[in-house]
């Protein structure tokens, strides 16, 4: 059994380089289904479930601290790379997709927790999957803790996340060819964004590597002390918030030039999700099928709103699948459905995916707090 702090982080940061290099450096086909931030979280659950962490006060204390230090760290830096105006050049009908994808996920998450009326955890673990589903992962651990998401129940929304996600990647690529069909019925024009690709291409030396660690945990720092004079909910919620919002304002200086911080805030994620997972002691998954049931509702009522919101607005089909697969995708499959239509629209994808750490945190929070009040 794991009883000191040092150790404890350490065999956690071994299961992190463990699954990203094996992610990285194989090409097997199982990463398609089960990304490395899955497989993290479900084996550092294994080691907690026989009792490998000890779970006494010395850990409990290094877990908090990690959590609470990393977590407004890691938020800073994956919005950095946000460009509102190359976000305002993708044209209006790409515009008018994406809003339509953000609210449409936003009003299934209230209906299908209205109709399954969860309990408190599951239905905070179903906003933290909220933030999932408009941003990505990050924005699932921020959400989370915000709401005060049990590990076990953050498990549930884990599992429910990767299986629904998985199967919604596969329809949409499969729906692909029947675009000129699609857009025969919404009468649109296809009049799409062809944009050069975004992002520094600049070498990273270790000098920024550092920069980006030191700046991130200031931020990290300054969020945490301003949290505790301005509460907005609670003292989480508001440090989640005032780091959003410096990374949204530093993404207007010449910081954003400095490549890199999606690779150090990744990271930090992956770390998170070890020590989330590490905590989580799941006896059973009794009622699982449900919670991916209620997923599954989600993913319906949001296309059959998008499908009537391209008919509306004349939309392709690639403006709102794309726009959808950015929102609940996120960066490491939305360039990819771009790229299946033209490889010249894959920063079409980034663009959108990007825009979700920003909308991400701020609406699984709005999400999350109406169902929790059901």
């Amino acid at each position: 059994m794991i009883t000191t702090p040092l150790l404890y982080l350490f065999v956690l940061a071994l299961i992190v380089t463990f699954f990203h290099l094996l992610a990285s450096k194989t090409k097997w086909q199982i990463f398609e289904y089960l990304p490395a931030v899955v497989l993290i979280y479900a084996f550092a659950m294994f080691l907690a479930s026989f009792d490998v962490f000890a779970d006494n006060e010395a850990i409990t204390h290094i877990y908090k601290l990690t959590k609470t230090n990393l977590l407004p760290a890691m938020l800073f830096l994956m919005l950095l790379e946000i460009d509102f105006r190359h976000f305002i050049k993708l044209g209006k009908s790409l515009i008018t997709a994406y809003v339509l994808a953000v609210f449409s996920i936003a009003f299934a998450f209230i209906v299908v927790a209205n109709i399954f009326d969860f309990g408190k955890d599951i239905a905070g673990a179903f906003g933290a999957l909220a933030g999932s589903w408009m941003g990505g992962t990050a924005n699932m651990v921020a959400v989370g803790s915000a709401l005060g998401v049990n590990e076990d129940a953050f498990a549930y929304a884990l599992v429910v996340d990767s299986v629904n996600y998985t199967l919604w990647v596969m329809l949409l690529l499969f729906l692909v060819p029947f675009a000129k069909v699609f857009n025969r019925f919404t009468k649109s024009h296809e009049r799409l964004a062809y944009l050069s690709e975004i992002g520094c291409a600049c070498s990273m030396g270790a000098k920024r590597y550092w920069l980006l660690i030191a700046l991130a945990l200031f931020v990290s720092l300054t969020s945490q002390m301003l949290a505790q004079y301005f509460v907005i909910l609670n003292t989480t919620t508001s440090m989640v918030i005032f780091a959003t919002l410096f990374g949204v304002a530093a993404s207007f200086t010449r910081l954003r030039e400095i490549n890199g911080s999606n690779e150090v805030a990744t990271t930090m994620l992956y770390i998170l999700i070890a020590l989330i997972g590490s905590r989580a002691v799941i006896e059973s998954f009794s009622g699982l099928g449900m919670y991916v049931l209620a997923g599954f509702l989600i993913l319906l009522l949001h296309a059959l709103i998008m499908v009537a919101g391209a008919k509306i607005f004349k939309l392709d089909l690639f403006s709102i699948s794309v726009a959808s697969l950015a929102n609940i995708g996120g960066v490491a499959s939305a360039p990819i459905l771009a790229a299946t239509y033209d490889k010249k629209l894959v920063s079409v994808g980034v663009l959108m995916a990007i825009m979700g750490y920003l909308i991400g945190t701020f609406g699984g929070l709005f999400v999350g707090k109406i169902i929790l009040n059901y």
